[in-house]
């Protein structure tokens, strides 16, 4: 090729590049993250991912940009959880104000499975495509859990615990064989109030009404055809037909962008200019444990919340002049009691000094709560998964199962309760004395707490509490949050609270340099003192205890898995 003509040829498609109508694609079939790696294995198991807050700020500057002509975004894949989709929902129907065009396609909304939360973020779009072979898993919300206590009394297992209080389950399934009532009656609810948004939302978005929605819930799950015929899917159609048809609405020329690519463009991207006042973003996801955050060696169960790490950001915003104001994002189950405690006193401090917003993810329960409780003002999702104010403790007895197998124990103490953590024999009355007391102080602890952080009284405060989970909705009725929103909203209301722009820069915190990241801190007080590592467990002196029981290894202030709804 006539170098010539090769120039002018690059030229003239870096003048496109920058002139072109875009059609603003995002791939949600390898999931988003939540915030910013928290260590180098995250940093590599998350480098195929967009993040979330890119999406929201890329979308929100999209609305006036002109060139930005339509939205297609590919829904399937990896499970997003509701709070998550909930923020996704909004930032698409915001877009749609704009006039400009907003498509969704999945290949299936689960093949002849339940794909009742991804169809529920297609229905923001103005138009749902489904591939021929597809079908709509629209079949409402189940919540399952098994019981093993009769399993492992086969076994020659018991497990000996306690709870504060009557909705504090996470334990049930080594204690019961059945769901008890309070069990039943929260359940209950959170699905009740999970469908409920449900159904609202994809009655708004495709125009049905609200009992016709109902209905579909009860009879799917559908067969592509038979969700055209329903007025769930606007046509049956592949790939390329989809892409096809939004590029000839865009514009001949039309360029395909991925949302976070244009998140990150000089053009879109508002970087703070140096000593320019700014809002802090906080991100605190996983397990609540001891320590600095950070994965397992084997990456496994995801990352964790470090109280090291959390406090010591927390610290760096609260000290850094040009910070008005912080927004302190908590998508956690729970974790660590003490853990929870350490950054539950960092934000405290904080909010002497300027505005601390809380944004709620998917789940910001039991310790999760905990961390978040003392904020000035929290915001939630109404499907995030949040309360669950109680504790939790206890440990497997093995005395007869090591009998049936043929081992023997014996144990020489010197203390009369040195040994009160082994396996091989149950609590003692004086033992059950201390166990009980460390439940009691706990749940005195959190509900005092919240009646301070949420001006409730302490009645009010333990009526909500009890271990019960709410979703955000719920949540919001009974105190526990104070507003229904997402990320965005959080930092609109941080900047209006420390008085800046509409459009003030957020930063993320801690925001180290590649030198102190390889330095290190001098103290604990250098902001350096954030980084992650390689993670260990948080029940203390219970981990053993707590990993030969098979429970959640991130502590006594912990959701069960199984409440995620995906």
């Amino acid at each position: 090729m006539d170098p010539g003509k090769a120039i002018f040829e690059t030229v003239d498609k870096l003048r496109q590049r920058r002139t072109a109508p875009l059609v603003l694609e995002l791939d949600l079939t390898e999931g988003l993250t939540e915030g910013p790696p928290a260590d180098p294995l995250s940093a590599v198991l998350s480098m195929r991912k967009p993040r979330l807050a890119d999406i929201l700020a890329g979308l929100k500057r999209a609305r006036q940009d002109s060139r930005v002509k339509a939205l297609i975004v590919k829904v399937g894949g990896q499970p997003l959880g509701l709070g998550m989709v909930q923020e996704l929902r909004q930032a698409v129907i915001h877009f749609r104000t704009s006039g400009k065009l907003t498509v969704a396609f999945s290949e299936t909304f689960g093949e002849f499975g339940n794909g009742t939360v991804p169809y529920y973020l297609a229905s923001a779009f103005e138009r749902v495509y489904l591939q021929p072979s597809g079908d709509v898993g629209l079949t409402g919300i189940a919540l399952e859990q098994r019981f093993i206590k009769n399993a492992l009394g086969k076994a020659g297992i018991a497990y000996e615990g306690g709870q504060r209080h009557e909705y504090k389950t996470a334990a049930n399934m080594f204690t019961q064989d059945h769901m008890t009532e309070p069990h039943r009656e929260s359940l209950t609810r959170i699905a009740e109030s999970v469908v409920e948004q449900v159904v609202a939302g994809i009655a708004d978005g495709r125009r049905l009404d609200p009992e016709k929605v109902r209905e579909l819930l009860d009879r799917g799950p559908f067969i592509g055809a038979e969700a055209v015929e329903a007025g769930l899917v606007d046509r049956l159609a592949y790939r390329d037909e989809v892409y096809d048809e939004v590029k000839k609405a865009a514009g001949g020329e039309s360029i395909l962008l991925f949302v976070s690519r244009y998140a990150k463009t000089p053009a879109v991207r508002k970087l703070p200019q140096p000593g320019a006042d700014t809002v802090a973003l906080v991100h605190g996801s996983g397990p609540i444990r001891m320590g600095r955050s950070g994965r397992s060696p084997l990456g496994g169960g995801g990352g964790a919340m470090g109280s090291d790490t959390i406090a010591a950001a927390l610290r760096a915003a609260r000290r850094d002049e040009h910070v008005k104001a912080v927004v302190f994002r908590v998508d956690s189950p729970g974790g660590s009691y003490v853990a929870s405690d350490t950054i539950w006193r960092e934000v405290a401090l904080t909010r002497k000094t300027k505005p601390v917003i809380v944004s709620m993810g998917d789940v910001a329960a039991s310790g999760g709560y905990f961390v978040a409780m003392g904020a000035d003002v929290i915001v939630a999702q109404p499907g995030t998964l949040t309360g669950s104010i109680g504790v939790f403790g206890g440990k497997p007895v093995l005395a007869e199962l090591l009998e049936k197998i043929g081992v023997t124990s014996e144990q020489v103490a010197e203390g009369t309760n040195a040994g009160m953590f082994s396996t091989s024999r149950a609590f003692s009355p004086g033992q059950w004395d201390r166990v009980n007391a460390w439940l009691d102080r706990i749940y005195d602890d959190f509900v005092g707490k919240v009646a301070e952080g949420r001006n409730l009284t302490r009645e009010r405060a333990h009526e909500l509490a009890r271990g019960r989970v709410w979703t955000g909705a719920d949540a919001r009725e009974g105190g526990l949050v104070d507003e229904l929103g997402g990320l965005e909203d959080a930092l609109t209301l941080a900047r209006k609270r420390a008085g800046l722009a509409a459009d003030a820069p957020v930063r993320t915190y801690p925001r180290l340099n590649p030198l102190e990241r390889l330095r290190g801190p001098d103290s604990s007080e250098d902001r350096a003192a954030a980084l992650a590592r390689v993670r260990l467990e948080a029940w203390g002196p219970l981990a053993r205890l707590s990993a030969e029981l098979g429970l959640p290894l991130q502590g006594p202030l912990a959701l069960p898995a199984w409440y995620q709804i995906r």
